[in-house]
């Protein structure tokens, strides 16, 4: 048991940890933590709450409304990002393609994946306008490549065995993938759909910043015109809607997994 033990401390790891320890320290440097600054000025911090309280819902049925477009941003920029997630997903599989084509195809989707839903919201504000329409192509893109990367796992990570039966009848790689993979992977897709949906929702209601429509557009000129009361209706709001969206989303999740 002793030597089976000390097989489990080895060179190796110790240089792995060492390096672990290494970015941790160096990550704490550059990202200047100071905890106990925070607590110095927590009195500051619960005097600035303060002033969002009470919430003002005088305009809620306009917050409604805005809310309803924020969400609605968020169902089609998912919908869509999940069916152009399919194809991508295939082609970043190295169980699937060569890897000429899985390398090309995920460095595609590292780049969707990297730039943040404002920047591309900044980008088809400028090609469509003013609008959701622009937020959702936002929403859509991102999207697509962090789908397509997580699509892409779970087609790594099947049984094999049904695709090599498939594959024995006769058919081609089309019907393999129809009948063998789609099957495995389906209940896991939908999951991850489900999750990225409810984030969406949350991307979505910021990106009326940069004018891409929703809920996000009074909620900056709320900011920015110091009603924080306002805000905080706002936030309600949202953290409510959140609520609803996560309570279905599990209970769909339940069923398919």
């Amino acid at each position: 048991m002793l030597e089976k033990e000390a097989k489990l401390v080895t060179n190796g790891r110790l240089i792995f940890l060492l390096i672990i320890v290494v970015i941790l320290i160096f990550s704490y440097i550059q990202g200047e933590l100071n905890f106990p600054l925070l607590f110095q000025r927590g009195d500051n911090m619960a005097e600035y709450i303060r002033g969002y309280f009470p919430p003002d819902f005088t305009d809620w049925k306009y917050y409604f409304s805005e809310t309803l477009i924020t969400i609605s941003m968020g169902i089609w920029g998912t919908l869509m990002a999940a069916i152009a997630a399919v194809p991508l997903s295939i082609l970043a599989s190295n169980n699937m393609c060569p890897p000429w084509i899985v390398q090309s195809t995920r460095r595609l989707l590292d780049a969707m994946r990297a730039i943040n839903e404002l920047v591309f919201a900044l980008i088809f504000v400028v090609a469509v306008g003013l609008g959701p329409f622009a937020g959702v192509l936002a929403l859509f893109v991102h999207t697509a490549g962090t789908l397509g990367k997580l699509f892409s796992e779970a087609v790594e990570a099947i049984d094999p065995g049904p695709v090599e039966g498939i594959r024995a009848t006769g058919a081609n790689q089309i019907l393999e993938i129809i009948f063998g993979v789609l099957p495995q992977v389906l209940p896991l897709w939908t999951s991850f759909t489900l999750y990225r949906f409810e984030s969406n929702v949350r991307s979505a209601s910021v990106l009326g910043i940069v004018g891409a429509g929703g809920i996000g557009v009074s909620l900056y000129q709320s900011f920015g015109a110091f009603e924080y009361q306002k805000v905080c209706a706002i936030l309600i709001i949202l953290i409510l809607a959140t609520g609803i969206i996560d309570f279905f989303s599990a209970k769909v999740r339940g069923w398919l997994v």
